[in-house]
């Protein structure tokens, strides 16, 4: 297996464009820029790789046939509607349908490296758009680049397949795509569904008759800090991918659980994602020989936490992490001003916290993430093999 990095760009993937509207391609215009500047994409063994679209046979892997015709067919029809298309989160543009089928091959590439020894990991910071459903649009998503990327590494015999989605919201799509398939585990921690669109992932969603235990929902209350999201994280998530014992990690890295963002109610910091960006390296590393697939999602602070979470993304997955009291280089800063000027442009890569946390123990007064916890083993971990009341486990 090669050892290298395949960073999966280029900027024909900002044609995902849906004009004045919270997911701006912005976001993945800044995120690479700051890569550049600060060195990440020039490391050794780092291969920038140019995605071609992923054709009808990979997408109708995950998606009905007349919903890519119905695709196609929008942008030129006035008075389309259906599908999902046409409403405030997923507004009609042109070229939709070529924007996003090269998401999706971005999404492809990056697989197929990693399966195939080309690549030890691989990212597309323009992926992730994880709300899409077999037959419409959902929540700002076309096409569901990891649902494509993931059924095209079943195709060439991946057995067991771990998706962990860390975005603020539910990965719906994914989960829905893959729920009655036992070789796909789907992971995903968000705000709670009472709070927060798409108003699923309870914790007593566990998977199809034909894959019971293959889905784990972590909701959790709003107002979390990174204390205690990392300490749900590392009471869930590591053990349900040791049981299930992954070949290969794929992963959702939303930057939308920040404080800072929008269009929800988390209050984690740069410093809390890069270590959740480091404890799925970690995992990857100790149960898939270190293939991992990560995808961006999320994330609607545009300047001031997407660039610089998923920069810390891509030196995690290319060799050693930031130091976070690095500095955001004077070029980079310039060009996020004349993109937004509007928005106050970081100066350092850190939001100056400590991401340290206590771990999570079954006894003593249980606060609202321990109960949300609880919850979520009671649930997924019999299915599983696991004891819900042992810290081991």
């Amino acid at each position: 297996m090669s050892d290298e990095t395949l960073v999966v760009w280029d900027e024909s993937l900002l044609a995902y464009d849906m004009g004045d509207h919270p997911l701006d391609p912005v976001r993945v215009e800044l995120t690479m820029a700051l890569a550049r500047e600060l060195g990440v994409l020039d490391r050794p063994g780092v291969r920038l790789v140019k995605p071609d679209p992923a054709d009808d046979a990979a997408l109708t892997r995950v998606h009905r046939p007349d919903y890519l015709d119905a695709v196609r067919a929008a942008p030129d029809d006035p008075f389309f509607a259906g599908y999902g298309l046409g409403t405030s989160d997923n507004p009609i543009f042109d070229g939709m349908h070529e924007a996003s089928a090269l998401i999706a091959g971005a999404s492809l590439a990056a697989a197929e490296a990693v399966w195939s020894g080309r690549a030890r990991r691989a990212v597309n910071v323009a992926g992730g758009l994880h709300h899409a459903m077999a037959g419409r649009a959902a929540g700002f998503c076309v096409y569901n680049d990891p649902a494509v990327a993931i059924a095209r590494l079943l195709d060439l015999g991946a057995a067991r397949i771990a998706y962990v989605d860390i975005d603020v919201h539910h990965g719906d799509g994914v989960q829905a795509i893959f729920y009655d398939d036992p070789r796909v585990l789907t992971v995903s921690l968000h705000e709670t569904p009472l709070a927060l669109f798409p108003g699923t992932g309870f914790p007593d969603e566990t998977g199809g008759p034909g894959a019971p235990g293959s889905a784990v929902n972590l909701p959790l209350p709003p107002g979390i800090t990174d204390a205690g999201w990392l300490r749900a994280f590392h009471a869930v998530v590591p053990s349900v991918l040791r049981a299930f014992r992954p070949q290969l990690l794929v992963t959702q890295c939303g930057a939308d659980s920040h404080r800072l963002d929008p269009l929800a109610d988390l209050r984690l910091t740069v410093d809390g994602q890069r270590a959740a960006h480091l404890a799925l390296r970690s995992l990857a590393d100790e149960l898939c020989e270190g293939r991992w697939v990560a995808t961006g999602g999320g994330g609607y602070a545009l300047v001031e936490v997407v660039p610089r979470a998923w920069t810390h993304l891509l030196a995690t997955a290319t060799g050693a992490p930031l130091d976070p009291a690095t500095l955001t280089p004077p070029a980079w800063r310039k060009l996020a001003h004349r993109r937004r000027p509007d928005r106050e442009v970081p100066l350092r890569m850190t939001d100056d916290v400590d991401p340290t946390y206590e771990p999570w123990q079954p006894t003593g007064e249980p606060d609202a993430v321990d109960r949300a916890v609880m919850a979520t083993r009671r649930a997924a971990f019999p299915l599983l093999g696991l004891d819900p009341h042992d810290p081991r486990d």
